[in-house]
């Protein structure tokens, strides 16, 4: 499977999620239009190719880049439209401190955390989409390592490491009340227990947070 600079995106249909938040009890439902989600997450070798930087501490162009920000990932997503002549989802101030998201542009970007659930989901009600040791790395069997993407099972709409591996980016703020400009992260990493890795868990982090088992999934809106 040559993933080391594949951008292969998913059409994924429109539907309804329910979000639910354990800390807080909440349950909240989510209508989603079609969207496209990145069969893989974003490697190292296409992180490279698209900005000339390896943030990640692990080796192999396939493995997923981690290591990267919030706003290393929307600053990315922005290069990378730039690049395949697509209009930049991100309106970024000087700074870098504030980003709007722009609806109408067709450009790559973050999916938000009801588009990531309901991908990851792919029609199934369960906590996984199959039976942990096969369809994602984690700590029981990983040997405490980052590893290439697509080496477990795809789910059933052909998405690959949706659980483990790397924590996903999402675009959407955790809880602005209580964690101010905190985002989303999503599917559980290499180095978590097997109940980080369910399609339901959120995680949360300052968007300038970096480590080694947080990368991002690519998006985008059909072509309209």
């Amino acid at each position: 499977m040559d993933v080391g600079m594949g951008n292969e995106m998913i059409a994924i249909q429109p539907g309804q999620v329910t979000l639910s938040d354990r800390r807080t009890q909440h349950r909240w439902s989510v209508e989603l239009e079609p969207y496209q989600l990145a069969t893989f997450p974003t490697t190292r070798a296409r992180y490279a190719q698209v900005t000339g930087q390896w943030p990640s501490t692990a080796h192999g162009n396939r493995s997923p880049v981690e290591g990267v920000s919030w706003w290393d990932a929307v600053r990315f997503c922005n290069a990378l439209s730039e690049r395949e002549g697509l209009a930049p989802v991100y309106r970024l101030d000087v700074d870098g401190e504030d980003a709007e998201w722009d609806t109408s542009a067709d450009g790559y970007r973050l999916p938000t955390e009801a588009e990531w659930e309901h991908a990851c989901r792919a029609g199934t009600t369960g906590a996984r989409y199959g039976p942990l040791d096969e369809i994602a790395w984690h700590r029981r069997n990983s040997y405490e390592r980052i590893h290439d993407v697509g080496g477990k099972q795809p789910n059933a709409w052909g998405l690959y490491d949706m659980l483990g591996n790397v924590w996903e980016w999402c675009w959407d703020i955790y809880d602005a009340e209580v964690y101010g400009t905190y985002r989303v992260l999503r599917g559980g990493g290499w180095f978590d227990e097997h109940w980080s890795c369910r399609a339901s868990v959120r995680r949360r982090s300052h968007p300038t947070f970096r480590t080694d088992d947080v990368g991002f999934r690519l998006a985008r809106f059909p072509s309209r």
